[in-house]
């Protein structure tokens, strides 16, 4: 939350926001960390200071959006139900039914949103940004990036997604998003470390050195 990617940064760390939120909430959180990496609040734990940030993001990937939807969406909110299910509903792994009280409580959710990805104008709330063709995930990607977000972690090995499933939209990512994607990371990095750089060195200059061990 907002709270521990402000302490993260005090301390000079990079940050895991294992959320998944919007462009505009990320944009948020990724203000709050370097504004306080820029800060006096920033006294680095370490001997470096790791700024960056990483969010989460659900991950399916084909060149037909129904197929991706098909695919990952199901599973991702699986994934959802079942961390809540850990912690609010008293769930006993290898004992509790998950997968069916899951898709119980879920419905013929499926059915509607299939029908929306075969739409061209298909309402993106009925599946997860993440989750699509190429084309919208390059488009998903970007709008993290403009949001100041430094590493997706793609969330795709989640309820009954099989291995080759898995393997396949990983390919087909390598393939279309990802060089031109490491590309702009690549200059990204380049900026951010020249614009960083006086802060990070005020930053270590406040460091709290352990004074050394006595050889007795």
């Amino acid at each position: 939350n907002r709270d521990t990617i402000r302490v993260a940064a005090s301390h000079g760390l990079g940050a895991l926001a294992f959320s998944f939120v919007d462009p505009e909430e990320a944009r948020t959180w990724t203000t709050i960390y370097y504004d306080t990496i820029r800060s006096a609040q920033c006294v680095p734990l370490g001997h470096a200071v790791n700024a960056n940030i990483a969010m989460v993001s659900p991950f399916s990937m084909h060149r037909d959006r129904a197929e991706a939807v098909r695919r990952g969406q199901e599973n991702f909110e699986f994934f959802t139900y079942s961390i809540s299910a850990l912690v609010t509903q008293d769930a006993h792994p290898g004992r509790s039914t998950l997968w069916k009280d899951f898709q119980h409580k879920r419905g013929d959710r499926s059915s509607q949103q299939l029908q929306a990805a075969s739409n061209e104008t298909a309402d993106l709330f009925l599946h997860s940004p993440g989750i699509g063709t190429p084309e919208d995930f390059r488009a998903h990607v970007r709008e993290f990036e403009e949001a100041g977000v430094d590493q997706l972690v793609l969330l795709q090995q989640a309820g009954r997604n099989p291995h080759h499933e898995i393997c396949e939209a990983l390919e087909l990512l390598g393939e279309t998003v990802l060089p031109e994607a490491r590309a702009r990371a690549i200059a990204r990095e380049a900026r951010k470390a020249a614009e960083l750089a006086p802060y990070i060195e005020a930053a270590m200059a406040r460091k709290q050195y352990m004074k050394p061990l006595a050889d007795d």
